[in-house]
């Protein structure tokens, strides 16, 4: 019986030249079924939903999270950002074909779990270890592939994924199979038994429950950060990829570096790059505008 421990060389052999492989059809009939829902979903008119808590919102922050149950309008995604996670569930659910395909035994593909109410989807089994499926950048991979998303985890995802071991598996190791969708490399980083032990998710929903019924917001997440030596000071990255950066910082302004944009917090001498203006649009959602500079 295939292991886990197995699985990325047992993908990458699939592609071996000198060995050639055929393809179960029921595994490929599955694969193309999902893929066109994906598709079919990621590209229909998007529904605006009410606030409910989640399994996927268990490691977002206290204060991002009474944003989003209060009603607060959310920093609006680009269409470029939604093509982004459509090719990122292509390759996710690529992965897990080809993990079939390989000979592990994938099973509880989106099955849902709940705790006191709150409910969510594992992503599946993989040898009948709880695996959360990332597609992500080099930067993004390299935390799964050293194991430093223990010491950083700016998007929550150790504590999503405790959250659905604790009630599938409990007192079990989960997994992340993580893809780096620029490369192609693969990587599996367990998370064991004593880590998933420290993420009960019913002490996170009733702690979250208890900040969302508060009239007045958490304080803010994380402290912003000097930018050199100039006196400005910035946004850290988990705080420059929340939806709510605009109406957590007040004032706040925006830079378009070479390396990509900075928010800053606290501005003594201006940079000399372009200037990301935004505007308050009919939704009460941040709008970029242009491009300017003084």
């Amino acid at each position: 019986m295939a292991d886990i421990e197995t699985l990325v060389e047992d993908i990458y052999h699939l592609f071996d030249p000198d060995h050639g492989h055929v393809v179960n059809e029921d595994n490929l009939e599955y694969f193309a079924q999902s893929l066109k829902e994906t598709i079919r979903t990621r590209l229909a008119l998007r529904e605006e939903r009410k606030f409910s808590l989640r399994f996927s919102a268990l490691g977002k922050p206290d204060r991002r999270i009474w944003y989003e149950a209060h009603g607060y309008p959310a920093e609006p995604m680009t269409d470029k950002t939604y093509f982004k996670f459509l090719y990122g569930d292509v390759i996710e659910a690529l992965i897990v074909f080809l993990a079939k395909e390989a000979g592990h035994e994938v099973t509880d593909e989106q099955k849902e779990v709940s705790c006191l109410g709150v409910k969510g989807h594992i992503d599946c089994k993989i040898d009948g270890v709880v695996t959360d499926v990332k597609s992500a950048s080099p930067y993004g991979f390299q935390k799964f592939k050293d194991h430093s998303l223990l010491a950083k985890d700016s998007f929550g995802y150790v504590q999503q994924l405790s959250g659905y071991v604790n009630e599938e598996t409990p007192g079990e190791a989960g997994a992340f199979l993580a893809v780096n969708k620029v490369n192609g490399d693969i990587t599996v980083m367990p998370l064991s038994s004593s880590i998933v032990s420290s993420y009960r998710p019913a002490e996170r929903i009733n702690h979250l429950r208890s900040v969302v019924s508060s009239d007045v917001p958490p304080p803010r997440c994380y402290p912003d950060e000097p930018e050199g030596k100039s006196g400005n000071r910035k946004l850290g990255t988990e705080c420059s990829y929340c939806a709510y950066k605009f109406e957590c910082w007040p004032g706040l302004r925006a830079f378009a570096y070479s390396s990509g944009p900075k928010y800053l917090t606290k501005v003594v001498e201006t940079p000399r790059v372009y200037e990301i203006r935004t505007e308050v649009g009919p939704d009460n959602s941040k709008i970029e505008v242009d491009l300017d500079i003084d």
